[in-house]
């Protein structure tokens, strides 16, 4: 028999996913080939998942809910199992980041998590590990959900110019990226500002960083070095973090300034055609 493996369902959410699976698909009386044929996907694929060997999409999810008739069962899950697989030292940052009622973040050399398209988030993982990009590249999809809730975030980051000109992953990568930040303009939750190369020496020049601000809870400053993340609430740290903020948003270009800054890069680093207000052309 394919892919026998007991698991724990308590082990991990990954684990409970698997036997949820496993026990779903038996109910159903369907072996793993048979269940893969209807979802399109192959029966190894189905024996690593049930035996948590690989993570689910949310798109696997979908099609299993709708193939199992489970009321969405999967789905629900998808989402604390594809957080369960981002680095162990980031997730509590994620789990504050879901629950956050503002997100402001500067980056300095790289988009922004949640604002990365798909192809432009796996050139970036690849780069520290080639290992299981599809289930990280998931992982970080995931987050930018929080963006497409009915009450989402305020999110608003500023990006050094570098970012735009930073060629990751090729040049179609990087126009579909740019169209995307583009794009993200029709979000009034989604406010996009450009650090011009002009603005100089500036209060950002030490690295990249996140604030958090909740209804109820205390505010959070986010820093990373190479190793893993920081995350704390003090007073003092998070009051600095909010006056270097202010600083970085007052020299940064305006929203609709960075906009037509973005699509001339596309257009003229990269390719493709936009209008001057930083609309796509088709």
């Amino acid at each position: 028999m394919v892919n026998i493996r007991n698991l724990d369902p308590s082990a991990s959410p990954l684990d409970y996913y698997g036997s949820e699976l496993r026990r779903l698909r038996e109910e159903a009386k369907l072996n793993q080939q048979q269940l893969g044929d209807v979802l399109f996907r192959t029966a190894s694929l189905v024996g690593q998942i049930e035996t948590a060997k690989k993570a689910p999409t949310r798109q696997f999810s979908e099609r299993l809910d709708a193939a199992l008739l489970t009321g969405g069962h999967f789905s629900r899950l998808a989402g604390l199992v594809l957080r369960s697989q981002l680095p162990t030292w980031f997730q509590p940052y994620a789990e504050m980041e879901a629950r956050a009622t503002y997100i402001y973040s500067f980056q300095a050399g790289v988009v922004d998590g949640l604002l990365q398209a798909p192809e432009y988030a796996r050139e970036i993982l690849s780069a520290r590990t080639a290992d299981d990009l599809d289930t990280k590249v998931a992982a970080r999809i995931e987050r930018q959900r929080i963006l497409q809730r009915g009450t989402p975030p305020l999110c608003w980051v500023v990006m050094g110019e570098a970012v735009l000109h930073q060629e990751v992953g090729g040049s179609a990568v990087m126009r579909a990226q740019l169209a995307y930040l583009l794009s993200l303009q029709e979000h009034e939750w989604v406010k996009i500002q450009i650090l011009p190369f002009s603005a100089g020496a500036h209060v950002g020049v030490l690295g990249s960083f996140n604030l958090l601000r909740f209804e109820d809870d205390p505010d959070v400053v986010y820093t990373e070095d190479f190793v893993q993340g920081h995350m704390t609430a003090d007073t003092a740290a998070v009051r600095e973090g909010v006056l270097r903020y202010d600083h970085l948003r007052a020299a940064a270009l305006s929203v609709e300034e960075s906009a037509r800054l973005i699509a001339r890069v596309m257009e003229g680093r990269y390719g493709d055609r936009a209008e001057a207000d930083g609309r796509v052309l088709a």
